[in-house]
């Protein structure tokens, strides 16, 4: 029987475990499926934890995953085309959930999905090499409770494990020197730590966004935002603003490219994350930046030196679950054989078409409509369920409109499912004044 090995259970992951189970459940044959996920439970960087660092048994924390955190995206962009938000909460539920929501939502479906006893859970992986005389991958795994490896052969194996979680941490002159609190966005946990402070964030893209207004909602005294390339220019609070990158710091003093300069009393460097497979031995790891097509994979998925090595979620993102479902459905049918690959050169055609693509994008409009094309794409050659992905590209424009006419009221919008065409309720407290982001709470109705 063929053997398909899994690495992680976070959305990625759970995306190909449903894949699997549908085709099970609808009487089809399937491979033996196993999934290693190093947590103890599911849903990935879903999960919060307050540790950071290094856990309890050694291994680097995994999770970015913060306090307050609710969605920057609407959810109806995200939603399973296979069990919409409505069909989990029992009613339409607001466009911008908060963690717990969206935690409760995604490991929801896995749940209904009865695939937990293809999960070996508390299980990292340690080691991936192919075969060249049995055509297949040697995996080396270890339980973190009793210390025991195990050695098995797969003939596929899918790496589900994201790429936000080793941070990517610049170096600036002095910055040894500071006499507050640096960290990267990966330890971010509690807002509140900073409430009465002033706040340097490095970085002008999602995570320097969301974490600025963060503090800025949980009371720092100010935020400053500094860029490499260029500032997000929305309209701030008067509280916040952003200027050209740090060039040197000199105890509290941070000084800027323009020559100014200000005291603070925290850095906190929003500069990315970096794509990073430890257990994969060399020729088979990705190695790329956060792009829309990273090069050498076939449909966005398939290792081009080895299509039986495939990744899910590896690319930039404005769509997230649904898109890693298209890829996780795709992943599935080449394991059953259900997709036959073409020829190295063929694939390496496809592949360049979509790197040209993506390399001639101007602005945020057209990365979304490649994504929703990358999406179809995939759609197109599986049977994963059909939703309105115009809907969800109209959507997404609209949600880039709505914050650069407001960075701060845009979550208190409502959008219509691409799934159950329902319109979603406006929340009962605008982000800005919500500070309970229990899930209880969201959906009371009452509040």
């Amino acid at each position: 029987m063929t053997r398909v090995a899994i690495i992680g259970a976070g959305p990625c992951g759970l995306g190909a475990l449903r894949a699997f189970a549908a085709a099970r459940d609808g009487g089809e044959k399937i491979p033996e499926v196993v999934c290693f996920e190093k947590q103890s439970d599911w849903g990935g960087l879903w999960n919060y934890t307050w540790q950071t660092g290094m856990d309890g048994q050694g291994e680097s924390v995994h999770g970015s995953m913060y306090r307050y955190l609710w969605s920057n995206g609407p959810k109806e962009c995200l939603e399973f085309a296979d069990y919409s938000f409505e069909e989990h909460f029992g009613k339409p539920i607001p466009s911008f959930p908060p963690r717990p929501v969206l935690a409760d939502y995604i490991t929801g479906r896995a749940e209904k999905s009865n695939v937990r006893n293809w999960v070996k859970f508390s299980t990292t992986v340690r080691d991936v090499v192919w075969s060249q005389n049995s055509k297949q991958f040697i995996v080396t795994t270890e339980n973190l409770k009793s210390n025991e490896r195990v050695t098995e052969w797969f003939d596929y194996v899918i790496v589900s494990t994201g790429h936000f979680s080793v941070p990517n941490v610049p170096d600036f002159e002095g910055i040894d020197t500071f006499a507050g609190r640096v960290m990267h966005a990966h330890d971010f946990r509690e807002a509140r730590e900073f409430t009465g402070k002033d706040v340097l964030i490095v970085g002008a893209s999602y995570s320097a966004e969301d974490i600025g207004l963060q503090v800025h909602k949980y009371g720092a005294k100010s935020v400053t935002m500094c860029y490499r390339t260029g500032a997000m220019g929305f309209k701030w609070p008067d509280t916040v603003d952003e200027r050209p990158l740090l060039t040197r710091v000199d105890n509290s003093t941070v000084h800027f490219k323009d020559g100014t300069s200000k005291d603070f009393d925290a850095i906190i460097l929003c500069t990315g994350y970096l794509h990073s497979f430890p257990f994969l031995e060399d020729n088979l790891k990705l190695r790329t930046h956060n792009r829309l097509y990273p090069p050498k994979l076939y449909k966005g998925v398939a290792w081009q030196d080895n299509p039986k090595l495939m990744y899910l979620g590896m690319q930039d993102q404005f769509y997230t679950f649904s898109m890693f479902d298209a890829q996780a459905w795709w992943a599935r049918d080449v394991t059953m054989g259900k997709i036959s690959l073409p020829a190295a050169g063929d694939r390496a055609k496809d592949i360049d078409a979509w790197v040209a693509r993506e390399e001639k994008l101007e602005d945020d409009h057209a990365m979304i409509d490649f994504q929703a094309d990358y999406v179809r794409d995939l759609c197109a050659v599986v049977d994963y369920p059909k939703f309105d992905i115009d809907l969800t590209v109209a959507e997404f424009n609209e949600w880039e409109h709505d914050k650069v006419e407001n960075i701060m009221t845009y979550r208190n919008k409502a959008f219509k499912s691409p799934v159950t065409g329902n319109m979603a309720p406006v929340h009962h407290t605008p982000w800005l004044e919500a500070m309970d982001d229990s899930k209880e709470t969201f959906l009371d109705t009452k509040s």
